[in-house]
């Protein structure tokens, strides 16, 4: 049982990726381009754009700004052809940088303070966004495996 908020934060992100995971893993690799219409998201691009948040937030968090010089946001959202192997080992790039960042914090330093686009904010904050973000994005990636599938409202869970 985690004791103390960010154990309770990891716990709940380690959720919220196995909820994912079942998703996509229900589906076909055609399945993961699909999307509702021209204005959606596949779930390809979900995928590509959270790894790409993950890796530019969570990379050197302390010492350099979450938005990274490196980071083309704009490329996260083609759907362009890439093979599920890919797929996932970007999904668990980003996640490893998250958890292996979030795991070397302490609860004293959540009131620090680190740049995200050249703004100051506090770690608690940036946790805090940045979970809702996640869920956000992971709830879009069940709803189109259910929509896909006819799965039950629980069946992720």
């Amino acid at each position: 049982m985690p004791t103390n908020i960010l154990e309770i934060i990891v716990t709940q992100l380690t959720i919220y990726k196995a909820i994912g995971e079942k998703a996509m893993a229900d589906l076909s690799d055609d399945e993961l381009y699909w999307t509702y219409n021209k204005d959606s998201n596949s779930i390809v691009v979900l995928v590509k754009h959270l790894a790409g948040n993950m890796l530019s937030r969570w990379t050197d968090f302390l010492i350099t700004d979450g938005e990274k010089d490196w980071r083309d946001r704009n490329a996260e959202f083609s759907n362009d052809f890439i093979v599920r192997d890919e797929l996932l080992n970007r999904w668990e790039n980003g996640w490893a940088c998250l958890f292996d960042t979030l795991n070397s914090l302490k609860e004293v330093d959540l009131n620090k303070i680190v740049l995200i686009n050249r703004q100051p904010i506090t770690i608690n904050e940036t946790i805090i966004k940045n979970v809702a973000h996640y869920a956000y994005h992971i709830g879009q990636i069940v709803f189109i495996s259910k929509l896909l599938r006819n799965k039950e409202n629980n069946s992720y869970i």
